[in-house]
This record gives structure tokens, sequence and C-alpha cells, in this order.
């Protein structure tokens, strides 16, 4: 059955090991990998950078999904984040960024979900009420409230990723 066939993430059934209340946060992350795949199948790489009608390129939600999920997490595990974390964030606003293509985007991404997946596995459901700061200035948050987060503005720039993507495929056809 291929990605294109399948039911949704969600409708496939829990994921292993992964705690019943963290699933819906799981079933989002990998749907948006597939998602992500199926988006940017032959996308030519010589768009990545444009911006369509002024919004985002393509290469700056690639680069955000990996980075959300990645500075997330890390406040979800009371970490603060790491000078490479801050650069990777900056980078994010570099456009364009000739040093990364949409493949080692995709790949970066991809390792980001499994590194997530990992950590929802290990996250206790007891802690998902914890209190967890934001930043310097610690704004208040919880566990679950990071962990759901990160997924919903996945799945937020994984729709915006799939309008940029149309309308320069249509533009450039």
């Amino acid at each position: 059955m291929s990605t294109e066939t399948k039911p949704e993430v969600w409708q496939r059934g829990p994921v292993a090991e992964v705690p019943q209340l963290l699933q819906p946060v799981a079933h989002t992350v990998l749907q948006a990998r597939e998602e992500l795949y199926l988006i940017m199948k032959g996308f030519p790489e010589n768009l990545l950078w444009e911006k369509p009608a002024g919004i985002a390129s393509a290469g700056f939600h690639l680069q955000h999904l990996s980075g959300v999920i990645d500075r997330l997490f890390t406040y979800a595990r009371n970490e603060q984040l790491s000078a490479e974390q801050l650069e990777q964030l900056r980078d994010e606003h570099i456009s364009p960024n000739l040093s990364l293509s949409a493949e080692k985007l995709i790949n970066r991404f991809n390792s980001q979900v499994d590194i997530a997946l990992q950590q929802l596995k290990e996250t206790n459901e007891s802690t998902l009420t914890h209190f967890r700061g934001i930043g310097r200035k610690q704004i208040p948050t919880t566990v679950i409230g990071l962990l759901f987060h990160a997924a919903e503005h996945t799945m937020r720039h994984i729709g915006q990723l799939m309008v940029t993507v149309k309308i320069l495929k249509e533009k450039n056809s």
C-alpha cells in the first residue's frame, strides 16, 4: 500500500511504546513526515528559496519544521537551548541559505522526528503537567503544552509549505 492510499497515521493505531496521552503528538509528527515527502516530491531545487507574493519560502518552512520540534522538545526536557540551536534559529531567517538543499532539510526533519519519537517513548505521563519555562524569560507552560504545541505548529507549517510549493510549481510549470 503506498503512502498516498494508507489511512492517516492516527487511524492506524497506537505508536508502539508511546504513552497513551502522547499518542496524538506521535501521530502528528509521523503524519507530517509522510505529508512532507508527498509535498516535496518532484519539487525543483531552484525554487527552494523563492518567496511567491512575499510569503515564506519552502526553504524557510523546511528549516523551521525541524527547528520547532527540536526547540520545543528541548524545553519539554527542562533544558535551555544550546548555542547550536540558537544558531539554527538565527539561520532560519537567512534567505536564501544556499548551503542547504531540500534533501538536506528533509533529512534533518526526518532525524528530528526520530529523536522526538524516542523522547515521547521516554516521557513519563506523570510529568505532563509539570512546569516548564520557555527561554530566558521562563514563559510558563507545561510538558504537555510544549509537546502539543510542537505537533500543532509542525502541522501549521506543513500546510503553509503545501500552499507555497503548489504556487511555485504552478507558476513555474
